[in-house]
């Protein structure tokens, strides 16, 4: 069971699956809920004081707009927006003309962003995030010496998983640490027993870890920076 959305069918979790002659389900083990302009408000946010937009996820942009929308506020030509990758900049393009507007980006890490900051220092920026920040984001932000200011747009939520039971399941595969408080929610009673763990990412570990899950499978590692790449090296290895 892989935590996530079902892929499209060129993913190489499929290729996986029929090479190794295994089954892989794909269930959300948490989704996104945004918040109303109400709850925006009493966190005192007044989306026409701001003159720049930091953006870290397609979640954030989504969510500023509909808000922005809900609000009847204009977001002006003006605005600058610093992106965390190109690919999300590129994802702009839903909601603006691109190509008319003052748009940056970084490499990949939000710690590139610092020198996008130092030449763009006279901006009020707003950061859209969900209820969750990585404490990375906050030490660049007060690392750059701009005017910013969080905005809690939308939240991660436990899903239901009721309709489906865990424990037919070999391996369970995780890539954050909502997922693993997931499934302590909607199976409380779960116990790993022969269950194998997978999960991406030192915080997932941290998570599993602390849950008291036995992780079987880590990525990304310098030899599987992927995690089907570790999926499909974990299973060639049991079939030996």
């Amino acid at each position: 069971m892989v935590s996530q959305p079902a892929p499209s069918e060129s993913s190489p979790y499929l290729d996986i699956a029929k090479k190794e002659k295994i089954k892989i389900d794909f269930r959300p083990f948490i989704h996104v809920e945004g918040v109303d302009n109400k709850e925006l408000r009493t966190q005192k946010i007044d989306l026409t004081q701001y003159t720049g937009i930091i953006f870290t996820s397609k979640n954030a942009i989504d969510h500023y707009f509909r808000l922005a929308e809900e609000l009847r506020f204009a977001v002006p030509d003006t605005m600058r927006y610093i992106c965390q990758s190109e690919a999300i900049a590129n994802y702009l393009q839903k909601h603006i003309v691109y190509r008319k507007r003052k748009i940056s980006f970084g490499e990949k890490n939000f710690s590139d962003l610092l020198p996008l900051f130092k030449k763009f220092p006279t901006e009020k920026y707003l950061l859209p995030s969900s209820d969750v920040l990585s404490p990375d984001i906050v030490k660049t932000m007060e690392a750059s010496n701009v005017d910013w200011k969080r905005a809690i747009m939308y939240r991660t939520v436990c899903s239901d998983l009721t309709d489906i039971n865990v424990k037919d399941y070999d391996m369970l595969i995780f890539f954050s640490p909502q997922g693993i408080k997931s499934l302590q929610q909607n199976f409380p009673d779960f116990k790993q027993e022969e269950t194998k763990i997978g999960v991406f990412g030192t915080t997932t570990l941290a998570a599993a870890e602390e849950a008291g899950l036995k992780v079987d499978l880590m990525a990304p590692t310098k030899e599987t920076p992927s995690m089907t790449m570790a999926l499909e090296k974990f299973i060639k290895a049991l079939h030996k």
